[in-house]
Parts: structure tokens; C-alpha cells; sequence
């Protein structure tokens, strides 16, 4: 019976072992497929990152094409533009060598002096239109005023060091009184219409020393911006501190990298900032009075000071004593 047992289980792996085989079999190619579908994933990831980098530097080769076209573009037009300037620097260059040639002789220096002093007289002139415009007087009496004059006989000598300035409330501009009591100490009780007038006045004293400084083509240190009773005055260099309401408050100031301006009005202002904005505009004053060579009568006599100057520049000597 053993023995039919053991023949028995012999037939039977012989039977089945076709069936095992082909099992085995089957199971080693799905290992292989598998391997193989993994290596050929990767091999997919891989190609589609190359291909993504390759169109990466496909767009920045095209963005660099295009970057160095514009630059070329604008090589080309610097260049262009050095071309036409080198030609007009030549052209320049050889009309100073002509002109040199005509002054170096007597007679074209002579002719020098000749346009110079007509350029004086058309400066002359301009601020002759200019005193009309805006004519600086001396009260006399509550009605009376005298008008300034144009002194043809004056001297330049005859400036701040041998007068005595005027008194800034005996003087008025088209009419109107500047008082700078307001400008030291601003109360309750403080006349508006006499702040209204003031500032107009202010406005009419800026006006006119911007348009006297260009035509002496003298570029004012302290720059204007002209608005009538509401103009403002320029400093590059501001050496007072602002105080946190002055600087969250765009109608007080602008800062922009050192510059700042002041107003040349009290109404809603800070009467520091406005009083240093009338010291300003005196500076200005006392700049074109230096150019002409003259001085200042002092830091508080703003409208005396542009008498002065109207005076002086309106005198025979600033036509002959040519610079």
C-alpha cells in the first residue's frame, strides 16, 4: 500500500508539473514586464524634463535675441546721436575759433562792450516794465504815497552802506502794506484781511524776483513757485527740523530727497515755516543786490530791498559800469 501511495504522488508532479513551469514562467515575465514599464517611466519622466529645460532655454535664448536687438537699437540711436553732437560740436568749436579771432583784435572788443551794454539796457528796460507792474512806494500820509523813482543821475555807491534803510511799514507794493508782526507772533485776535494783504504782497515781491533774476540770468539759490497770494519758495538744503504734524501734512511741505518748500502765506501755516520762507526770499533778494554789487539793507526790509534793487538796476551807472 506504501508503495502504491509513493506511485501514486510520482504520477502526480509529473502530471503537474507542466503546470508549475508555466506558472514560474509567467511569473518571471510579468517581473520582467514590470521592470521594464518602471525603466521605460523613467525614461519618460527624464525625456519630458529635458524637454521642458530645452524649451526653457528655447524662451531665454529668444529673450536674450530680443534684449540684444533692443540694444542694438539703442547702440545705434547713441550712436547716431554722437554723430549729429560730435557735428555740432564742431560746427561750435569753429564758430568760437571765428569769434576769438574777432575779440582778439581792438575793434571786437570794442564791439563786446557794445553788446553788453545793449544787453544792459534791454535788462534795464525789462525792469523798468517790471517797477511799473508792480511800483514800490513810500507811504507819506494815510492817502499820499511816492512813488519809487528811477534815479537817471543815481550811483551804485549809493546803496546800503551810506542810506538808512526805510521803514518796511512806510513802504508798500501796488498798494499793499507787508506786515511781519504776524510773521513773528499769530493770534486769535490777528487781522485776517491784514494776513490776506500781506501774503498778496508776498506774492507780488516773488513774482517780480523771479522775473528780474531771469532777466539778469541769474539763477536764484533759493528757487520759487509762483501762486499768486499762495506761492511757496524752494530750499535744497533745509536746515530746520520738521515737526511730525508738518511732516504728515502735504499742504505744510513736500520732501523730496533734501528738497523742501515754505509758504509765502500764513493762512493754515505754521508761522515758523512762513516767517524762514520770507528770510528765504530775502536771500534772493540780497543775491540779485550782490550780483549787481550792491548789498543787502538788512534780513527783515524785503520790500526795501527790492526798491533798492529796482533802483539800482534802473540807474545810468548799471549801464556804464559794465562788468
Amino acid at each position: 500500500m506504501v508503495l502504491g501511495l509513493i506511485f501514486f504522488d510520482s504520477m502526480f508532479l509529473i502530471l503537474m508539473s507542466p503546470l508549475i513551469s508555466g506558472q514560474w514562467y509567467c511569473e518571471q515575465v510579468n517581473a520582467v514586464s514590470l521592470v521594464r514599464s518602471n525603466e521605460l517611466e523613467e525614461m519618460r519622466q527624464k525625456l519630458e524634463s529635458k524637454k521642458m529645460m530645452m524649451e526653457n532655454m528655447s524662451i531665454h535664448c529668444r529673450m536674450a535675441k530680443e534684449d540684444a536687438s533692443k540694444q542694438e537699437e539703442q547702440l545705434s540711436s547713441a550712436v547716431q546721436s554722437l554723430l549729429v553732437a560730435g557735428g555740432a560740436l564742431s560746427e561750435a568749436n569753429k564758430k568760437l575759433q571765428e569769434s576769438s579771432g574777432v575779440l582778439s583784435e581792438e575793434e571786437g572788443h570794442v564791439r563786446l562792450r557794445n553788446l553788453q551794454k545793449m544787453l544792459r539796457v534791454r535788462q534795464q528796460y525789462m525792469t523798468s516794465q517790471i517797477s511799473m507792474l508792480y511800483p514800490v512806494k513810500i507811504s507819506v500820509g494815510p492817502a499820499q504815497e511816492q512813488e519809487l523813482e528811477a534815479y537817471p543821475a543815481g550811483s551804485l555807491a549809493e546803496t546800503s552802506a551810506g542810506r538808512k534803510p526805510i521803514n518796511q511799514r512806510s513802504l508798500t507794493i501796488q498798494g499793499l502794506h507787508l506786515t511781519m508782526t504776524s510773521f513773528r507772533k499769530m493770534s486769535l485776535f490777528t487781522d485776517k484781511k491784514e494776513i490776506q494783504r500781506s501774503a498778496t504782497a508776498l506774492g507780488y515781491v516773488a513774482h517780480a524776483v523771479s522775473l528780474i533774476g531771469s532777466y539778469l540770468q541769474v539763477p536764484l539759490r533759493y528757487s520759487l513757485q509762483l501762486g499768486g497770494s499762495h506761492s511757496y519758495i524752494i530750499d535744497n538744503a533745509p536746515s530746520i527740523e520738521l515737526t511730525s504734524s508738518d511732516a504728515s501734512s502735504s499742504a505744510l511741505s513736500f520732501q523730496n530727497g533734501r528738497h523742501m518748500k515754505f509758504p509765502l502765506f500764513l493762512e493754515g501755516q505754521d508761522t515758523t515755516r512762513a516767517a524762514y520762507a520770507v528770510f528765504l526770499l530775502n536771500k534772493d533778494l540780497e543775491q540779485l543786490l550782490n550780483f549787481i554789487g550792491a548789498n543787502s539793507l538788512g534780513p527783515r526790509h524785503v520790500l526795501a530791498n527790492l526798491r533798492e534793487l529796482l533802483r539800482i538796476i534802473q540807474s545810468s551807472d548799471f549801464i556804464d559800469n559794465l562788468i
